[in-house]
């Protein structure tokens, strides 16, 4: 028993250029990030059918959404949502070097709690628990396609990869993203490879 399922990132936002961290902002993608999901998608590199579309609420995954699938239906998930960067949120590396509390954040490998934000252990948790929630019922052979942001894209192939892998294993570019067979009753993903266009083989 098996669903194919499809992990897409947004397109870039203006805060993606900077390569600033975005979690809870709400930013719409800029005009690069919608016209690159645009060549891709005429590429092929997106799956033509989503299946049963679910997104995060924010305005870059319902947007992304209907570029990739405009005559879906797309349902957004609430804890799709990215998390929370607290103090850092809108700033860059430039912007954050030489902040101790940042350089502790990066001294702890990313897991303390982000000052005046989401901590890291309860964001993935969140991710994890709304996946199991979305898709403990879904049908034998059904289809899932869930366009959302990388942290949750990482989250979900953390918890649920099989053979499984590291958080930071699955980090996917804007625009980029990956595919796996699930098996609903393990929430266990295997199988599971990037997305490529027709291009790349």
């Amino acid at each position: 028993m098996s669903v194919l399922v499809t992990f897409i990132r947004h397109g870039k936002t203006a805060g993606n250029l900077r390569g600033a961290y975005i979690g809870k902002t709400d930013e719409p993608l800029c005009p690069e990030g919608a016209a690159a999901l645009r060549e891709r998608l005429a590429d092929g590199f997106y799956p033509p059918e989503p299946g049963i579309l679910l997104t995060s609420p924010l305005a870059r995954c319902r947007e992304t959404a209907a570029i990739l699938y405009p005559g879906a239906e797309p349902r957004p998930v609430a804890d799709f949502r990215e998390t929370d960067f607290g103090e850092f949120e809108g700033k860059s590396y430039a912007d954050l070097n030489g902040n101790p509390d940042y350089q502790r954040w990066i001294d702890s490998g990313g897991q303390t709690a982000f000052p005046g934000g989401e901590e890291p252990a309860a964001f993935r948790e969140r991710c994890a628990a709304a996946f199991r929630a979305e898709t403990a019922a879904l049908p034998d052979g059904s289809k899932l396609t869930i366009v959302c942001h990388g942290g949750t894209i990482m989250a979900i192939l953390g918890a649920f990869s099989a053979p499984r892998r590291d958080f930071y294993d699955w980090q996917a570019p804007n625009g980029g993203g990956f595919r796996g067979m699930l098996d609903p009753k393990t929430g266990q993903i295997f199988e599971i490879a990037p997305l490529t266009g027709r291009k790349d083989g």
